[in-house]
């Protein structure tokens, strides 16, 4: 007969090994649920996946579920290492692995990807063939520019030239846009975008960020498309550095912002309204922009934030005299060109933003930050001059 509470000490035991102790598909630590058709420990979220797949997977709580002792022999013989072994021995390296704090249809799709299609066992290559052949094409829902309504529209993403191009009409040969891998990005956004297969991508155009608002109702396709995407930027940055190792570059194929969110902004006399605007904080290109709202298409401006050493600093609140605004908790970043002052909604948000402005002037500056920083001073000396006319 099985003993409850043997079973149990065993599989908490088992459940604080290395590889065990964090969830085998997201990497959540702690994991409390375990599969006993696969061998493997997972988080509560991630075990919600596996429910949905019956034939595949079975899942029961490590510390609430009873555990008959032929399970707990099976779970010896397994664990994280070993499955991962085999379910993920051929994952590409551009293929994005879901992070605990990643959305739903990511780790939803990367579950299914590992265990339902086997998609990454190297039995098959033709599995890999929506987001690894070099060629991708697909029907979009795509916000319009100047309204939320979302319309159809032809995508088709070309290795040969790395190149993302879309169509107003699907039988059309004439591009509405030809997006270069140059300097592309693109990341699930489906709360801001309101939906479940959100997905946001960004490009350059004439120095300016320009966003895409897109999604597909069919999760598998919105995340291969995502893939294709990533397939074809790694291909890029391999091309144009070929000495480069992999593991350098596969950080640099997508990137996603440390803090986004609105605050209000004034003008460079400080006594311009304020007015509320959309900000996107990236680290990797060292980058505040910001929009009219969380769906804007276009940027209406940027400002490079360099290091402590080369004059930028950031502070709680705002310079004495200055104008106030609706919202009263000032965070003030200075740069060697000019004070801006923003002013947050909630405290919370405050520190939020400080802490994460301390974040990327912490960070030493790599090569290509001069270059974007040199670009991006005269841009921002130009934009500056111009905040009055870009808060109306």
């Amino acid at each position: 007969m099985a003993s409850p509470e043997r079973n149990k000490k065993i599989l908490l035991e088992m459940v604080k090994q290395p590889s065990n102790d964090h969830c085998a598909d997201c990497g959540a630590p702690e994991p409390d649920w375990a599969s006993y058709k696969l061998g493997v420990f997972v988080c509560v979220n991630c075990s919600g996946t596996h429910r949905d797949l019956p034939a595949i997977s079975r899942i029961k709580s490590i510390r609430l579920d009873f555990w008959d002792d032929s399970l707990v022999e099976f779970m010896k013989t397994r664990g994280n290492a070993a499955a991962n072994a085999f379910y993920e021995k051929c994952v590409p390296p551009f293929y994005y692995r879901p992070q605990e704090k990643d959305c739903v249809v990511l780790k939803d799709q990367w579950i299914r990807a590992k265990y339902e299609r086997r998609e990454f066992t190297g039995e098959s290559s033709s599995l890999q063939q929506g987001y690894s052949s070099g060629l991708y094409e697909g029907i979009l829902w795509k916000k319009g520019k100047d309204n939320k309504q979302f319309l159809k529209r032809r995508f088709l993403l070309s290795e040969t030239d790395f190149t993302l191009r879309y169509f107003t009409k699907e039988d059309s040969k004439k591009p509405k846009a030809v997006i270069s891998m140059k300097d592309l990005n693109a990341v699930f956004q489906p709360e801001k975008i309101g939906h479940a297969h959100g997905l946001q991508i960004s490009y350059l155009e004439e120095e300016r960020t320009r966003n895409l608002f897109v999604y597909h109702d069919n999760s598998q396709e919105i995340v291969s498309c995502f893939n294709a995407i990533r397939a074809t930027r790694f291909a890029y940055l391999k091309k144009v550095n070929p000495n480069a190792r992999d593991s350098d570059l596969v950080p640099l194929i997508t990137r996603s912002s440390i803090k986004e969110g609105y605050m209000e902004k004034t003008g460079p006399t400080q006594w311009e309204p304020f007015k509320k605007r959309w900000f996107i904080l990236n680290l990797t290109d060292r980058k505040l922009s910001y929009f009219k709202s969380s769906l804007d298409a276009l940027e209406l401006g940027a400002v490079f934030i360099g290091t402590e050493g080369h004059g930028y600093s950031v502070r709680e609140g705002q310079p004495k005299g200055s104008r106030s605004g609706r919202w009263r908790f000032g965070v003030t970043l200075e740069t060697p060109d000019r004070q801006f002052v923003f002013l947050c909604d909630q405290e919370q948000d405050q520190r939020e933003w400080i802490e994460a402005f301390k974040l990327v002037i912490s960070q030493p500056m790599l090569p290509q930050h001069y270059n974007i920083g040199a670009r991006r001073t005269g841009l921002c000396q130009e934009l500056q001059r111009c905040w009055v006319f870009h808060a109306q």
